[in-house]
């Protein structure tokens, strides 16, 4: 309690001891400082017309200070005017008591107010155990997939060299069979590496390699690389008449579009899908548009599709729209290069997913990737 008149605080004081609370006395701002900063108490009632320091002064000086900051400060003032309680809050006070004062009031405000620090101090701590266990979890799953990618890497290789070898007679059967097989290693090592980039990428560690690109020819290379995978479906796409170049790392858009069509591949229809790519050059940016005739995305789950492990059922059948990552290693790969991704489409009409990347790169050449 910091008040310049020794008995409102002599009996605040007695009042308070009585509900069980530990109190210190300050008659001026400057004392009040100092023994916050000897020992940072759980809340102050600060009156504002003292000589030397006010009040306002003595809460901006509070709040100026990293370990002081967070505390609540009542003000209990006779200042009635409005203006008097607006510094007041201004300065950063919580409340504003106005005397004389009810003793019912001031306690009931006091408690009301440690309650509210003790949920915000229970908040900060569960956050950072949260952040500490998120932490743990991403290492581990680093770890992982890191050590999973040597042993993929070798099942996709001896898959190529059974295909390969002519020697070797396989029935039409088992050679299905191979194929499947060596779709899905595939498939793991897509999820391997982004996983892995994902982490780089937040961590700030990866370096775009940038390089004037085609985007029209990395939309040919990546839609003709899906042809095994159609199953009935169709990919749209034509070929712009003159190139859009823009100035990227050529592998991580490659990636980006191989992500986005394969995510409108998995869900759209067998035999009647259809994927529809397009290109649009627009001042200094190129938007690529991957639209498929699909089930959709609702509005409200769009933004939570990028998230880390972010997933949306979108059938009665548990379908998940992503794996998790794809998506956000799309979003953060592309706003690496200073662009954005995004998503439109109501439920049941299908999902165009978008991206656009200034054509002559981002704001700084050959910049690591920026952290989330």
């Amino acid at each position: 309690m910091v008040d310049d008149t020794p008995a409102n605080l002599e009996l605040l004081s007695v009042m308070l001891k009585g509900r069980g609370y530990r109190v210190r006395a300050a008659v001026s701002g400057r004392l009040a400082l100092q023994a916050a900063r000897n020992d940072p108490p759980d809340l102050i009632l600060l009156d504002i017309s003292m000589p030397e320091m006010d009040g306002y002064e003595v809460c901006a000086k509070l709040k100026s200070e990293e370990r002081l900051k967070d505390i609540p400060i009542i003000f209990l003032s006779a200042l009635t005017e409005t203006m008097d309680k607006v510094k007041a809050f201004g300065a950063g006070g919580v409340d504003y008591i106005i005397k004389p004062f009810q003793f019912e009031e001031v306690e009931a405000r006091v408690a009301a107010h440690l309650e509210l620090r003790r949920q915000k101090v229970l908040l900060q701590e569960n956050y950072i155990r949260l952040r500490e266990l998120e932490k743990k979890r991403d290492d581990l799953v680093h770890m992982i997939v890191h050590d999973l990618r040597t042993p993929l890497t070798v099942i996709a290789g001896y898959n190529t060299l059974i295909t390969e070898d002519r020697k070797n007679v396989l029935s039409g059967e088992s050679a299905a069979y191979i194929s499947e097989n060596m779709k899905a290693v595939q498939q793991m090592i897509q999820i391997v590496s982004d996983v892995l980039d994902t982490s780089k990428m937040e961590e700030g560690q990866m370096t775009l390699k940038l390089e004037n690109c085609d985007l029209g020819g990395l939309l040919e290379e990546s839609a003709s690389g899906m042809e095994s995978l159609l199953e009935g479906r169709k990919i749209r796409f034509t070929p712009p008449v003159n190139p859009a170049f823009v100035r990227a790392d050529k592998e991580l858009v490659f990636r980006v579009i191989q992500n986005l069509l394969g995510n409108a591949l998995k869900y759209t229809p067998d035999n009647s899908g259809l994927i529809q790519v397009k290109l649009q050059p627009a001042g200094g940016r190129v938007r690529v548009i991957v639209s498929d005739n699909g089930p959709g995305i609702a509005p409200e789950h769009r933004a939570r599709i990028f998230e880390k492990f972010g997933q949306v059922g979108i059938r009665t059948d548990q379908k998940r729209y992503s794996t998790g990552l794809g998506l956000t290693f799309c979003k953060l790969a592309v706003e690496a290069h200073g662009g954005s991704i995004g998503v439109e489409g109501e439920a049941g009409q299908g999902s165009s997913f978008w991206f656009d990347l200034p054509v002559n790169g981002p704001a700084r050449d050959a910049a690591p990737a920026a952290k989330e």
